[in-house]
């Protein structure tokens, strides 16, 4: 049970289409995200996911599915909104694929399953919401009463105070074995788009040159929440405790849309210098929840990417086990990228 203190870290990681020079075009590359899981990595398309997980015999166990239809609906073209739903989805997703991942390390009578696993995911869920939403805004509103201070400052300290125990706990957490190990896989999640998306060689030799951050990165999105919720909760005025609280839950899913949408925007316009500038504080914070994969863990990376991309061909989806090293695989070898509008 000791995964799901992970939960609020590794929802899948926000897709958003980033053009690259082609022929002296401009194309778009195909909406490709991830998150690192239990011993592995997930990947996700337009259509489908793939699991890649080390087994404790050493072997890579693929498993791959259909996305929800969800993502090919009109809805996922409505701004704000297709950020609410889609990250919900990627919730669910994230959730599912760190209990598939952790019952592949457990044996038959350790499997995370029934009562005890949604009782988990429901505390895990419940100490989230307490420590990173309502804990910070209950000490905004205490040092704001007591020191008779406006409530924008007080505002401002209720953001600091969630930006520094996000922090800490990303780091905290990062000094435990299993996820010192799990940043590993985040890297190397983060190493093989970024080497899809350069057009480079999928081997583990090629991958390992390119950086651990990534514009699109879940750690980053979190970082882009504090600090538009600083902005929004500002604006409310003066607040009883009641509706502190509750403005704090009502506007989150609101709020995680503008931020999905200023992550989708920057993603697609890193090309600007004056953008690369801005998001320089997410791809920092992101060294903290990615460690340098080792070869072995790079292999898991790229054969969970080339298993989700055979499925967005229409493949088979299966689940099987691989013992061979990941192909080379370009960015032409199975899904052509769509033309830009």
């Amino acid at each position: 049970m000791r995964f799901f203190h992970l939960l609020p870290l590794f929802v899948a990681d926000t897709a958003a289409e980033v053009e690259i020079p082609t022929a002296g075009k401009h194309l778009k590359m195909p909406n490709y995200g991830g998150q690192a899981i239990i011993e592995g990595v997930l990947m996700r398309g337009r259509r489908a996911v793939a699991m890649a997980i080390r087994k404790p015999d050493g072997e890579i166990h693929i498993h791959t599915e259909r996305l929800s239809r969800i993502y090919q609906s009109p809805i996922m073209k409505v701004p704000f909104l297709r950020g609410i739903i889609g990250l919900w989805d990627a919730l669910v997703l994230g959730t599912r694929a760190l209990t598939y991942s952790a019952n592949m390390q457990l044996d038959e009578d350790e499997q995370l399953e029934g009562w005890g696993l949604y009782l988990s995911l429901g505390l895990s869920l419940l100490v989230g919401v307490a420590l990173f939403t309502l804990l910070p805004a209950g000490l905004g509103h205490w040092v704001q009463t007591t020191l008779g201070l406006s409530p924008l400052v007080g505002n401002l300290i209720e953001g600091l105070v969630r930006l520094g125990l996000l922090i800490a706990y990303i780091w905290g957490i990062g000094l435990m074995d299993d996820v010192r190990r799990l940043y590993m896989y985040h890297g190397a999640e983060h190493k093989t788009i970024n080497a899809f998306e350069a057009g480079a060689p999928l081997t583990p030799e090629s991958t390992a040159r390119y950086p651990l951050e990534h514009p699109r990165c879940g750690t980053a999105f979190l970082l882009i929440l504090v600090l538009v919720s600083v902005v929004a909760y500002s604006l409310l005025g003066e607040q009883t405790l009641f509706w502190r609280f509750a403005s704090r839950l009502l506007l989150l899913p609101l709020l995680a849309g503008v931020a999905y949408e200023y992550l989708r925007w920057t993603a697609d316009h890193m090309n600007l210098p004056w953008v690369r500038a801005i998001v320089q504080p997410n791809l920092w914070l992101q060294h903290l929840t990615t460690r340098e994969p080792t070869h072995d863990i790079l292999e898991v990376g790229i054969a969970s990417f080339q298993a989700m991309r055979a499925a967005e061909e229409g493949e088979s989806l299966t689940t099987e086990t691989a013992t061979d090293t990941a192909e080379e695989a370009t960015p032409d070898a199975a899904e052509a990228p769509v033309t830009a509008d």
